[in-house]
């Protein structure tokens, strides 16, 4: 179950539990059963009989055309490869309240979209004195999004229930090889 202010949802695989929930919070609460989510906190969700998917198509979208980047040619991936971060530091200063906006709806957006999580993590740590370089690192990644407008997770139905992910092993390598400042 979850709870958003005076919305909520609920989710279970025993229908009969689920009908007397139902039931119990409408005669207590003054409620209005909406049925089968469709769209819950700018989350789209499609439910299949193979599975549920889950996307902010529609979200990513009016980010896109909040930040003016609606007709903006997509890329292929949120970043540059081999992009450094020791090159960035200095540059011209950008309006921190607006490249904040940036980042604060691109990690919302990574509620959905785990690829865009690296990249969104990155420019998150710039939000104290933005600088050009770092605004155009934020909207490389609307630009990612333009083209990927439909990437979602998918969640199947009856299938593994083993997790996999995936990580960029340069990345992973240079903080393992960083040394420690309490030795």
């Amino acid at each position: 179950m979850s709870v958003y202010v005076n919305d909520l949802i609920f989710t279970g695989d025993d229908e009969q539990m689920m009908l007397e929930f139902k039931q119990s919070m409408m005669r207590v609460f003054d409620m209005t059963d909406l049925g089968r989510i469709r769209f819950f906190l700018g989350i789209e969700v499609l439910q299949q009989t193979n599975g549920i998917y889950i996307c902010q198509r529609k979200y990513t979208l009016e980010v896109l055309k909040r930040f003016g980047m609606e007709e903006s040619k997509a890329v292929m991936n949120p970043i540059v490869p081999g992009f450094k971060t020791d090159k960035i530091r200095e540059g011209k200063k950008i309006d921190e309240t607006y490249y904040k906006q940036i980042v604060g709806s691109l990690m919302y957006i990574t509620a959905t979209r785990p690829d865009i999580m690296f990249g969104v993590s990155f420019i998150s740590r710039f939000m104290a004195s933005p600088t050009e370089v770092h605004l155009q690192a934020a909207k490389r990644i609307l630009r990612y999004l333009k083209g990927t407008i439909n990437y979602g997770i998918f969640y199947k139905k009856n299938e593994n229930k083993q997790l996999i992910a995936y990580t960029d092993s340069d990345y992973a390598g240079d903080i393992t090889n960083r040394k420690s400042t309490s030795d």
